[in-house]
């Protein structure tokens, strides 16, 4: 066995540039598999971060259809009065916080940048679960009195030229040439999406609908339940609560959506995880194309070699040593560009994360799945060319030209 496996690795050594090109495609096949794999694996945990941030006890409600005899009027409108009757009476409901949000100039200073500015209910950073970095957070009353007021997100600063958004915290900044006073800063969450909040900027509820944005309606509602197990109950309750405030009738089609953030990044995570397998076996192909250039570039160094294959039978080597010879070659070059592909995935991932931010994950199992693959590709795409081989009688491959 020895001398099988040294005069095998001899026979891919002796032509350097054709074993190379021969572990091309499986080199392309396992980086692909492993940078898509890694990215894949990176977006389902990213989905499943954001989730245990919003936390899984979290529903969302925002304006629907309206209908009027049967027939479809519009969106629905959505109030503060809708708000303040689910935190009435509440059973299932632990917080509620509504949201109005619109994009501004904000201006410090002489920079400027465009930013999302949401409105909202002090409750709004306990739902979301947003920590303290700097600074304080507005209270009810400075909402009801309709106050000046704004927190920053962690990199709102960043895009007003400054390193540091605490530096901010007392400072006046002008949202639509209205000053504000900067009051605190969140601790950074991360993107979540096409949002990011961490460039955002929280002001009062009542300060963004009647000092800035000039209107009484709002975008959504955020309603924390008790607990996880009482998602039902709370969402029974809003469905009543809401029916009752816009007096729709028990047949009627509720004008109002009620979403699980649960349920929504599940399907996201479920629809990630689908799109990474498909772009996996994309790259797969390309693993069996590679396959195939090894099968016939061995068909190739069989023809090639019959007068060796017929002298070593002559000298007494046997049909399975033959073939074991022209497996090992065959092995030897799917590890050897298997661990070259992997080299070069791993790399990639690791190029895509710091130029690109990509969330990129190199899974261990995807290590040993893309080493495993690459030894069943050389063996199988091997067996056809080694038993070609083994089966040459000694006295016609003497005779070969």
């Amino acid at each position: 066995m020895g001398e099988i496996i040294r005069v095998a690795f001899d026979a891919v050594l002796a032509n350097k540039l054709r074993s190379l090109l021969t572990m091309l495609g499986i080199v392309i096949g396992i980086a692909a598999v492993i940078t898509m794999v890694a990215l894949g694996e990176g977006a389902q945990r990213s989905v499943a971060q954001r989730l245990q941030t919003l936390g899984t006890n979290v529903l969302t409600v925002r304006p629907g259809q309206a209908f009027q005899g049967g027939l479809g009027r519009g969106q629905a409108a959505m109030s503060v009065d809708d708000a303040e009757a689910l935190r009435a009476n509440p059973r299932a409901i632990q917080a509620v916080a509504p949201e109005i949000e619109a994009r501004f100039q904000v201006e410090y200073g002489a920079a400027n940048a465009n930013l999302s500015v949401v409105g909202t209910w002090p409750a709004y950073f306990d739902i979301n679960q947003s920590k303290l970095a700097q600074g304080r957070l507005f209270t009810d009353a400075e909402d009801r009195g309709r106050r000046r007021v704004v927190v920053l997100g962690a990199l709102a600063g960043a895009q007003l030229g400054l390193r540091d958004s605490s530096s901010l915290v007392g400072e006046s900044i002008r949202i639509r040439g209205i000053p504000f006073e900067v009051i605190g800063v969140l601790a950074e969450k991360g993107s979540q999406g096409f949002s990011n909040p961490d460039e955002s900027l929280y002001m009062p509820l009542s300060t963004a609908q009647f000092r800035v944005m000039g209107t009484d309606r709002i975008r959504s509602i955020s309603v924390q339940a008790v607990d996880e197990q009482s998602m039902d109950d709370a969402m029974a309750e809003i469905d009543l609560t809401l029916r009752r405030e816009h007096r729709l009738r028990p047949e009627e089609a509720a004008d109002f959506n009620i979403r699980d953030q649960a349920s929504l990044l599940t399907t996201m995570q479920e629809t990630t995880q689908t799109f990474s397998m498909l772009l996996a076996g994309i790259a797969a192909i390309s693993l069996l194309v590679g396959g195939i250039g090894i099968m016939n570039i061995m068909l190739v160094s069989v023809t090639e070699r019959t007068r060796e294959i017929g002298l070593r039978k002559a000298l007494g080597a046997t049909g399975m040593d033959i073939l074991l010879q022209f497996l090992v070659e065959s092995l030897v070059l799917c590890l050897a560009g298997g661990t070259i592909g992997l080299l070069l995935g791993v790399g990639g991932a690791s190029v895509l994360q710091s130029v690109m931010g990509w969330s990129m994950v190199v899974a261990p199992e995807a290590i040993i799945v893309a080493i495993a693959f690459s030894a069943t590709v050389g063996v199988f795409f091997g067996i056809w060319p080694a038993r070609r081989a083994a089966s040459l009688a000694p006295i016609e491959s003497l005779r070969y030209e």
